[in-house]
């Protein structure tokens, strides 16, 4: 594991806060590599790398989705469960604008503002995870729990087998 310490960003102060323990991961960031990259090279099974997706309803209100890193969303089912008419993928200057973040380093935690966050359900199922920190090539590992303790997160099943 590489020594460099990343300069805090909203998100690990937002973990800071509420004194949740976190381990840093920088890698290098390449552009479109997502979490097949980041799992390449930390070592990580992609699986337990969960991406940030930020969405949004038929109302155009902002959402986020925790999702495994190997896996697909169905905004379908994501839409069915969370009571919205249709869900679908936010444009980048849009997520960024809900965000605070840059797209790349999104991270649920120390958004602008407060969205809701919904988690596929087998993420709290794993015994810890790697989320993006709020930077490009910055993941933190934490204990699932702290999604629904923190960001209350909501379980929805609304994965797609790749």
């Amino acid at each position: 594991m590489s020594s460099k310490h990343v300069s805090q960003t909203p998100a690990t102060a937002a973990l800071r806060a509420a004194r949740v323990v976190y381990t840093e991961h920088p890698y290098d960031y390449v552009d479109h590599g997502g979490t097949a990259e980041s799992a390449r090279q930390l070592g990580l099974d992609e699986h337990a790398v969960i991406k940030t997706l930020v969405m949004q309803d038929e109302a155009a209100r902002a959402l986020i989705v925790l999702m495994h890193g190997d896996r697909k969303v169905s905004t379908k089912n994501l839409a069915r469960q969370a009571q919205r008419k249709s869900i679908s993928p936010c444009e980048p200057e849009v997520a960024q604008r809900h965000t605070g973040f840059q797209v790349g380093g999104t991270s649920p935690f120390g958004t602008r503002k407060r969205l809701p966050v919904f988690v596929e359900r087998s993420v709290l199922e794993l015994p810890r995870i790697w989320i993006n920190g709020g930077r490009r090539g910055y993941l933190v590992g934490i204990e699932p729990r702290v999604l629904t303790e923190l960001l209350q997160a909501e379980p929805v099943d609304c994965a797609l087998e790749d």
